[in-house]
């Protein structure tokens, strides 16, 4: 490891401060930020059961399988499950760049477009945003994914993945058990981020990378709908094809994000292509050779007292398991686990509420807390790790009646089937998706508060810049990124990099609306 004395550090800091003046990145890679947007006003209300209906969809889609630096999305939106939000994120695509709004779903792969040759996709959206098409022919840099890549002659690379030999094209199709569908052609293009290289580019400084998507010519099925049709779908799943891992293969960003939704009324939060640092973060190992993020769920207790469950029923087979998904706005148990869990709630608040049945869900009228009359719940998993659930983590709000505030069970029962952990139980948390290590983490955490954000250039390795560092690797920088809440008071976030060499910080700040993006690069 090589050692640096005071004279060389000066210059080597006069060296970063110029990189961070120039007007294109110095350092070995990038990365940049995206807003995310909800795609329904938050006053807009609907019933449980459409709510049920949209996260039965997106389970279909589960169930067929088929589906350097830090990059933070910012979040709007509310965990409130009777406003129909989605989470989406505008992308930039292509040579010029053309803008498209995409919603983002971690449990698929793949990053996928409407085509300007779709000859069934929405040429309208009930969203209130304008549609946008992509043109293969019309990007300089777009180029159609020959039959020879390895997506289309490698099995499970490329999710649907089939050959079209008389054109040589990469296509693919996917077939929804809901009877939704698309097809198209695969394609690599230039996807955009905005660079901030300190306070010198404050507007950010335009950087892209090449990366393959889906640009869809045939819909079907709800897909073809425009009351909440957007542009595409930005997929965070674990395969070789999201973009989270075309990214970090090429050491672009790390093999690891993070995300942090608020749940009270003004809603929010951060997603970071990063590993959040808090020390009282606990992990639990992924199942290995999965398509989703699938965890091994244990036992459940209520009050601290564990559940007559057999735990069979979460173990992960062909159409079972517990998979975390924050595209999904309830929860799902199966019914072996959801009976005990009501029943246990219902016991515990016998004194101060009536359980009754409101369509289909377990309900309750209160007049006082829920957080000083409901019991708290804990999900054990693999490892140790429980998520202990908040009142508010497990109820969800559905009005008024007869003067009192009506909370039902927002855990929703399956006969049988996958168990899905959705916003309903991510909200509050930092949720910690670390791909390197095959696991995922999680703890509590007031999500209008500042993260600390930790990224290395080197693949798979991470350096908790926490730590008091006496000297510098050769090879890598490691850098903390804290995001703090703006002065006035949106769901935005305002960022101050620190990056620490020999005890000696350089740190910048940044305003609202920007993400602060830096890598290291090789000192050698």
């Amino acid at each position: 490891m090589r050692r640096f004395h005071t004279p060389t550090l000066l210059l080597l800091l006069l060296l970063l401060i110029g990189c961070c003046i120039a007007t294109s990145p110095v350092f070995g890679g990038g990365g940049g930020y995206l807003h995310l947007q909800r795609a329904v006003p938050l006053s807009h209300r609907v019933e449980m059961e459409t709510i049920r209906a949209r996260d039965r969809v997106r389970h279909a889609r589960f169930l067929q399988g088929v589906v350097g630096g830090v990059v933070r999305f910012q979040v709007q939106g509310t965990s409130d499950p009777f406003s129909l939000g989605l989470y989406t994120t505008k992308v930039k695509i292509g040579s010029p760049p053309k803008e498209f709004n995409v919603q983002i779903d971690t449990g698929s792969d793949i990053l996928w477009v409407n085509c300007n040759t779709c000859s069934n996709c929405p040429q309208t959206s009930g969203l209130g945003i304008e549609l946008n098409f992509f043109d293969t022919v019309g990007s300089s840099t777009a180029a159609l994914v020959p039959c020879s890549h390895p997506i289309c002659t490698y099995g499970g690379q490329g999710p649907g993945a089939q050959c079209s030999p008389q054109v040589n094209q990469c296509s693919y199709t996917f077939q929804y058990e809901d009877g939704s569908g698309t097809s198209g052609t695969y394609v690599s293009d230039e996807l955009y981020f905005d660079m901030i290289l300190g306070q010198s580019a404050p507007d950010g400084v335009n950087s892209s990378a090449t990366v393959i998507f889906g640009c869809s010519t045939s819909q079907s099925g709800d897909l073809t709908k425009t009351d909440r049709a957007v542009d595409g779908i930005f997929g965070f799943g674990p395969g070789a094809l999201s973009v989270v891992s075309q990214l970090s293969s090429r050491g672009i960003t790390p093999k690891v994000f993070s995300h942090c939704l608020k749940g009270d009324a003004n809603g929010g939060g951060i997603l970071v292509l990063g590993e959040i640092l808090e020390p009282s973060i606990v992990y639990s190992p992924l199942v290995p050779s999965q398509p989703h993020y699938n965890l091994n769920l244990e036992s459940i207790a209520v009050n601290g007292q564990l559940l007559s469950i057999n735990p069979a029923v979460f173990a992960t087979s062909d159409n079972r398991g517990t998979i975390v998904d924050c595209g999904t706005t309830l929860a799902y148990l199966v019914q072996e686990a959801y009976d005990p869990l009501v029943n246990a709630v219902n016991t515990a608040v016998s004194q101060i509420a009536t359980p009754f049945i409101s369509k289909g869900s377990q309900c309750y009228l209160v007049i006082t807390s829920i957080d000083d009359n409901f019991p708290p719940v804990s999900l054990n998993f693999a490892g140790g790790a429980s998520m202990d659930l908040k009142p508010a983590q497990y109820l969800v709000h559905n009005g008024f009646q007869d003067g009192a505030a009506m909370w039902c069970i927002g855990f929703q029962k399956v006969q049988e089937g996958v168990t899905i952990l959705g916003d309903l139980v991510l909200k509050d948390k930092i949720i910690v998706y670390d791909l390197a290590r095959q696991r995922i983490g999680w703890t509590n955490y007031d999500c209008s508060m500042s993260v600390n954000v930790s990224v290395t250039t080197s693949k798979d390795e991470y350096i908790n810049a926490r730590a008091k560092q006496t000297s510098v690797s050769s090879s890598k920088i490691g850098i903390l990124s804290k995001l703090l809440p703006c002065s006035d008071g949106t769901e935005q976030f305002s960022c101050v990099l620190q990056l620490s060499l020999l005890d000696r910080p350089l740190v910048y700040s940044v305003g609202c609306n920007q993400l602060l993006v830096m890598q290291g690069t090789s000192l050698a």
